[in-house]
């Protein structure tokens, strides 16, 4: 192979590749669909994100309601929230979820899955095989 024909070959796949790549980012969590009734707040899609994240729900709506300070219920594929609260307020926690305990630290591929060992929480990569624990208990 001259140096050409290598020179050509990478131009080749230098156009391939910036081709594919068009949103930056593969992994985007569900628009938020929210409804207030009186005083409490309703997630009508909070069904989608425990899918997208591939998380538990309970686990999930536990981690909201803590975080908001606020009892929550589950109903169907809609959550329950006391008290009025922003779609920004939902997009913010969701993100922290995210980045906390679903997204690989090494990679940041959001291709994880959560195994216990000895009352341990591991965060393991299904992309890059990278293992680490998990702080906090909403994984």
């Amino acid at each position: 192979m001259t140096k050409s024909d290598y020179e050509n070959l990478l131009k080749r796949i230098e156009k391939n590749i910036s081709n594919t790549s068009s949103s930056g980012k593969r992994f985007e969590l569900p628009p938020i669909d929210i409804t207030w009734e009186g005083k409490k707040t309703i997630l009508r899609n909070f069904a989608d994100f425990p899918k997208a994240l591939r998380r538990d729900p309970n686990t999930i709506l536990q981690y909201l309601s803590k975080e908001f300070a606020v009892p929550a219920d589950r109903v169907g594929d809609k959550a329950i929230f006391v008290g009025k609260r922003d779609p920004d307020d939902f997009s913010r926690l969701f993100g922290i979820y995210l980045k906390d305990y679903v997204e690989c630290p090494t990679c940041q591929s959001p291709d994880t899955k959560v195994e216990k060992e000895n009352r341990i929480s591991f965060l393991i990569c299904e992309a890059c095989g990278a293992k680490s624990t998990i702080k906090g208990k909403y994984a």
